[in-house]
């Protein structure tokens, strides 16, 4: 099943078809949004405590609170709505990051990248703000072996590996990097920042609040990877 499109920024992430019942901004298309918003609480509830590959159809209506059949009149199956869950995360996630590669693209100095880097800490606390429940999921699942319902997730996690290698080659490109393999680089990056957030979001201790340790994180990459960098 892919219903996954391309654009001149990659592959898309794949999303359920907009046509549903209802007149927009009507009583139905309202009943529909609830429904649709409940299914995907109850899925999220239970995916992050069992997994997206053994929580069933069944235990999500079951945890909704609907018949079987009100799932099948939103969703064709349990991937089409985890589409539909990480929809708005990998949309405003990829937005910030593809910001930030024009941001990187006009540092001139190792000031002004490490702003470009802290303008994304800054865009990414905002959706980890706003989608706290999927972002873990997200991290419990993506390194995980690609299926049918966990395709939009590997979806996700390939295009922030693939952004994250083309903020490194817009700031290498800028002589603002050490001559180090972009790619090893980029993941180094990407695998401490979903460490980071993942110990975050499971409530560890990291002796700082939030803030800080993206700071920090910041300082260390710029150490390690600028070209200025001690």
């Amino acid at each position: 099943m892919s219903s996954k499109t391309t654009s001149p920024t990659g592959p898309q992430p794949r999303h359920v078809p907009d046509k549903r019942p209802g007149q927009k901004g009507g009583k139905r298309d309202e009943n529909r949004k609830k429904r649709v918003r409940g299914l995907c609480e109850a899925s999220l509830t239970l995916m992050l405590a069992k997994g997206i590959e053994s929580v069933t159809v069944d235990e999500i209506v079951r945890e909704a609170g609907v018949a079987k059949g009100s799932f099948y009149r939103y969703f064709k199956d349990k991937s089409e709505l985890v589409d539909t869950l990480f929809q708005p995360l990998s949309d405003q996630l990829l937005t910030a990051l593809r910001e930030a590669d024009t941001s990187i693209a006009n540092a001139a100095s190792d000031t002004t990248l490490m702003m470009a880097y802290a303008g994304i800490a800054q865009k990414t606390q905002g959706v980890l703000a706003t989608y706290p429940r999927e972002i873990l999921l997200y991290l419990q699942e993506c390194r995980a072996p690609r299926t049918e319902a966990r395709a939009a997730v590997r979806d996700l996690a390939d295009e922030v590996a693939a952004m994250a290698l083309t903020l490194t080659d817009t700031a290498r490109e800028r002589g603002l990097l050490k001559p180090v393999a972009s790619r090893v680089s980029a993941l180094t990056v990407v695998g401490a920042v979903e460490k980071m957030l993942f110990e975050v979001l499971s409530g560890g201790d990291l002796g700082a609040p939030p803030q800080q340790v993206a700071t920090t994180l910041i300082t260390l990459i710029m150490k390690g990877l600028a070209a200025g960098g001690n």
